[in-house]
């Protein structure tokens, strides 16, 4: 794997907070970085679990280090912090938002003992992005604001990205959307109904591919994309943190109750 050339951002760090033997496994999305999902990690943290929030190599530095990076090593990243939580952790749920969905639908397609994955506003097929496939890699790309509604709300992301990530990205979520159905654990959905970045729509046929036999789905009626950092961040971790006592308590072929 390539070098990162520059410093990482104050508060942009992976982190990793220790608690019980149920392992929480946080994944960033896209440009952005730990800090994102930050609130939400210390949230479940609260109620006892082991979160570890590894951040995604050319993320959270200089938007010049994202050249150097591709998916293969963004998953790597990922696989990597979920077989160290694996050796000291006899559950461990994912929580994904963004790309972040997209690596933990990779993942638990791959790795069959992941007892459940949440998603929050999950990328499978951005139709804005589409025109960035037949753009040069070696263009860059101005970055709009982060799509979240609550107003003090600050992300730690790039101003500019180069568009071979945006090449990485599209081939992707392509490639994890053909392997949806390998993905048979219990999973739960968010879905901001007003979504800039992601169409919630992608929520949905998501559910409708993975041939898990528990899925359900929440919608949020007062955030954007970045769920983690908006609104209705507190209805998140209560659900979440619902879905994962009921996942791991309920005998297998039970349906979760609601």
């Amino acid at each position: 794997m390539a070098a990162e050339r520059h410093p990482v951002i104050p508060q942009a760090e992976s982190f990793f907070l220790k608690g019980t033997s149920t392992g929480i496994l946080l994944c960033h999305g896209f440009l952005g970085t730990p800090q994102s999902v930050r609130d939400l990690g210390e949230a479940i943290a609260a109620r006892g679990y082991t979160v570890s929030c590894p951040r995604l190599p050319g993320h959270g530095t200089h938007f010049k280090d994202l050249e150097h990076f591709g998916c293969d090593d963004w998953f790597a990243r990922i696989e990597e912090a979920y077989n160290e939580l694996r050796q000291t952790c006899s559950s461990v749920i994912v929580i994904g938002q963004s790309m972040g969905g997209t690596l933990s639908l990779d993942l638990a397609s791959r790795h069959f003992d992941i007892e459940g994955i949440v998603l929050i506003n999950p990328a499978i097929n951005i139709p804005a992005f589409e025109t960035y496939r037949t753009q040069p890699s070696s263009t860059y790309v101005t970055e709009g604001q982060p799509d979240i509604k609550k107003e003090d709300a600050v992300e730690i992301t790039y101003e500019q990205a180069p568009v071979k990530a945006y090449h990485q990205l599209l081939h992707y979520m392509n490639a994890v959307d053909a392997k949806l159905s390998d993905v048979r654990c219990p999973v739960v959905c968010f879905q901001s109904l007003e979504d800039h970045v992601v169409p919630p729509s992608n929520t949905d046929y998501i559910l409708t591919k993975v041939q898990s036999e528990n899925t359900y789905k929440y919608e949020l009626q007062n955030s954007y994309h970045i769920a983690s950092m908006d609104h209705e961040l507190d209805f998140v971790v209560d659900k979440a943190i619902q879905f994962v006592e009921e996942t791991l308590s309920v005998e297998a072929g039970e349906k979760l109750q609601k």
